[in-house]
């Protein structure tokens, strides 16, 4: 089943003009590794800059949530390696909460639940493996208890403004009036910071990206010789939008069993694969009230790179 939605979903991008292929298919077991591998770049300023926001405003982020019984949710889970700075100091704070990370990829969950079980033994760790949206309406209808929920590491920005409000007014429309969502921008500046983020010198972008074309010929039976492709990374100011394409190097054709079609690619045609965007402050502010949510307090890094921003359901 998952294997016809993803060849749905190649069907359906191959076929548009321009091409564009899901960055959610990046994520398989080797797309996971080469994530955790960027996110220790030097290059790629995020992942160190929303930790130290974790790290030093911990209390605060705990202060603002202003109850300690609560759930605490995290939508793409991921590997937790920053959650676990919150994680850790609620539960040095006496919190009574349970973690429910949801993640589409199980083989992040179960690495996650080993690695939370041997750190944080005494942590209550509910997994849940699904649609975001479909994960949090069967829990809407659980008890009161008030839900917190992370959406960390700028994933917000995978989406182009209009999905963004659409995205977030359905998650608010999951959540009951108090519930709090604490979720992370990367903020505009030197666009050579940004896009040097998304082009590392050692390739391991390039690798990232490129490895989707070599899941769709494990998994489709398609015929990329990815040494015919190249990574290509663009940053417009204006917009804030950082984009991710691949590039055909020659004129070619490719056939993917899956799919029964052969797709022709000409010389230079690029495919877009992901959509990183950067927002102002304002944005932010006003995505917020766009939304249906209010915004509690912002935390930021000493750079001001990054912002962690705390809003509510009025």
């Amino acid at each position: 089943m998952a294997n016809n939605l993803f060849a749905q979903d190649v069907l359906q991008g191959l076929s548009q003009k321009p091409r564009k292929l899901s960055s959610k298919y990046f994520y398989d077991a080797e797309g996971d590794k080469l994530f955790q591998q960027i996110m220790r770049m030097p290059e790629y300023y995020l992942t160190d800059c929303e930790q130290e926001i974790l790290e030093a405003s911990k209390e605060g982020i705990f202060q603002a949530i202003g109850r300690r019984q609560f759930k605490l949710l995290e939508l793409g889970a991921g590997d937790g390696l920053k959650t676990k700075v919150l994680l850790r100091y609620f539960l040095e704070q006496g919190a009574d909460f349970q973690f429910q990370p949801i993640d589409i990829s199980r083989n992040v969950l179960l690495e996650l639940e080993e690695s939370l079980q041997a750190e944080l033994p005494e942590l209550s760790v509910d997994s849940l493996q699904g649609d975001y949206f479909k994960v949090l309406h069967e829990l809407r209808s659980e008890s009161g208890i008030p839900k917190v929920v992370l959406f960390l590491g700028a994933n917000i920005g995978n989406y182009t403004p209009q999905e963004a409000q659409r995205f977030l007014r359905s998650l608010a429309e999951e959540l009951n009036p108090g519930d709090l969502l604490l979720i992370g921008f990367d903020l505009k500046k030197d666009p050579a910071i940004i896009l040097n983020a998304y082009n590392d010198s050692a390739g391991i972008t390039a690798a990232f990206n490129l490895n989707l074309l070599r899941r769709m010929n494990r998994e489709l039976g398609a015929t990329f010789d990815l040494q015919q492709f190249r990574h290509w990374e663009t940053y417009n100011p204006l917009s804030g939008e950082t984009k991710s394409y691949i590039v055909s190097l020659r004129d070619q054709h490719v056939f993917i069993r899956a799919l029964n079609r052969s797709f022709h690619f000409e010389a230079w045609e690029a495919i877009g694969v992901e959509l990183s965007l950067k927002y102002s402050l304002s944005e932010v502010e006003s995505l917020a009230s766009k939304s249906g949510f209010e915004v509690q307090q912002h935390f930021f890094d000493q750079k001001r790179y990054f912002v962690d921003s705390l809003w509510r359901i009025p």
